[in-house]
């Protein structure tokens, strides 16, 4: 096993060297470092795997100092020594995330038990970070990245696996904020040129000259301001993958050229004569209605039907029944740590509001709400107030409505359509819902559904068994 290598940071040269010395006798490899400045340097030259700093410096203090590691590393353990008459200060590293305090004079024996500790703690943070996303991977909950258990997405991840390894052009589907270009860079990670470049363009942000430009490249002196050689996103996705984000907002003639390069794999700069080619796999994604488009003589009916060699429909959120607290859960991880906050979940209401909500800018508006319902919460738990005030109960689109709004017909709405997302496994409805499976099962037996659930698990387990008459 490789030794913990522990950075020691303290103005006062004997304090310093009396600890690097001791940690070294305990068998642990250590750096010194005189005050903040210097700390942050030596952990980018190597970064520790665990902080001893002093909070009194000279350039930095040590919370300060805190900040700046945890910028770096959110999972970084720093530990944090200063006098007897300054716990005050102590207290508020903590709370700026600090994994614990010594006062001077130092207890060595005091000292190895908490680095040992926050070793501890560290490897498990780091274990489940990882497990998790085996787990997500192993049940089919995610793919690279992406994140759901509904039969919506399950669909998404098994076309996704399949044209992930093929040459074959790719056309993404959906609403804004459904997570288009998340799926674009999944298919290129899954497929053997996961190794060469993914290039992304937004088309809908470009004048047409630009973005001709920017597909293809121009030559020096191609047009006004032209004052160099410009390299395209073809040229740079050499090898890779090109995503191109709204592709239905492309100008007629660039689609001619467009085109040409799905073809012919070849194209020339602006205003230059040389022929290069083509080494790209093309995925392409749009909100529009493209073949709507093809009729009323928007878009090119030629370049349609090559885009739309293999199309994947990505589900509105309203749609993936189960996988809104699955999302909701990740982000509130995911922005607690990026905050440096301790919140431990959701309150009755702020959950029902989440789960009552139709989400029209579905993952996008999601994500952006619970970012600020972090920022916002001043409690250990997210509260219904903390959450804007336009995520509130609704009717959902695609004929799916909440059935009343009192907290415990939300409550069944989301058990319910849980479990159906996953198959009936109490387990993983439990985990995806943030309760115990005890209480998943207590609210079936309350519903009269407990022995249809399992009855259902019975015909899974003896499919030709046929129940007595």
């Amino acid at each position: 096993m490789n030794k913990a290598h522990v950075l020691v940071v303290d103005d006062e040269p004997s304090a310093r060297t009396g600890l690097e010395k001791l940690l070294r006798q305990e068998g642990y490899e250590v750096a010194v470092a005189e005050d903040g400045m210097t700390a942050l340097t030596r952990a980018q030259e190597r970064p520790p795997d665990v902080v001893i700093t002093d909070l009194r410096m000279p350039r930095m203090d040590g919370v300060e100092l805190l900040r700046r590691l945890h910028d770096q590393d959110p999972h970084l353990p720093v530990i944090v020594v200063t006098a007897f008459g300054e716990v005050a200060s102590a207290v508020q590293a903590i709370r700026e995330g600090a994994e614990d305090y010594l006062t001077k004079p130092i207890d060595f024996d005091a000292l190895t038990h908490v680095i040992s500790r926050a070793l501890e703690r560290r490897e498990l943070r780091l274990e489940t970070e990882n497990l998790r996303r085996h787990l997500y991977e192993r049940d089919g909950a995610g793919l690279e990245g992406l994140l759901g258990a509904s039969r919506a997405m399950q669909k998404v991840y098994r076309l996704a696996r399949q044209v992930a390894g093929a040459k074959a052009t790719v056309l993404i589907t959906g609403e804004s904020g459904t997570g288009k270009g998340e799926l674009a860079r999944a298919i290129h990670q899954r497929g053997s040129r996961a190794k060469n470049p993914f290039v992304t363009l937004h088309c809908a942000a470009l004048a047409e000259t630009l973005l001709e430009s920017e597909l293809f490249g121009h030559e020096k002196g191609s047009f006004t301001g032209a004052d160099r050689r410009r390299v395209g996103r073809f040229e740079l996705a050499n090898g890779g993958t090109l995503f191109l984000d709204e592709v239905g907002e492309i100008p007629m003639p660039t689609q001619v050229k467009l085109l040409r390069v799905l073809q012919d794999r070849t194209f020339e700069r602006v205003g230059g004569a040389e022929t290069l080619e083509a080494d790209v796999r093309l995925v392409a994604a749009t909100n529009r209605d493209l073949a709507a488009d093809v009729q009323e003589g928007r878009f090119r009916e030629d370049l349609y039907y090559r885009l739309n060699v293999v199309r994947i429909e990505m589900p509105p959120l309203r749609l993936r029944e189960g996988d809104v607290l699955l999302l909701a859960n990740h982000f509130l991880r995911k922005y607690t740590a990026e905050n440096k906050k301790t919140i431990t979940g959701w309150s009755d209401g702020a959950r029902a509001k989440i789960l009552a909500h139709s989400w029209p800018g579905n993952v996008r508006e999601l994500q952006n709400a619970i970012e600020r319902a972090v920022v916002l919460c001043e409690g250990s738990i997210i509260e219904a107030d903390d959450l804007p005030t336009d995520v509130a109960p609704v009717s959902r689109g695609g004929g799916i409505r909440v059935p009343g709004s009192t907290m415990s017909e939300i409550e069944r709405f989301a058990i319910l359509s849980t479990l159906e997302a996953v198959g009936g496994s109490t387990t993983k409805a439990a985990e995806m819902l943030d309760i115990s499976v005890r209480t998943i099962q207590y609210r079936l037996h309350e519903y009269g559904l407990a022995n249809k659930e399992r009855e259902k698990d019975k015909e899974k387990r003896h499919p030709d068994q046929k129940p007595p008459q």
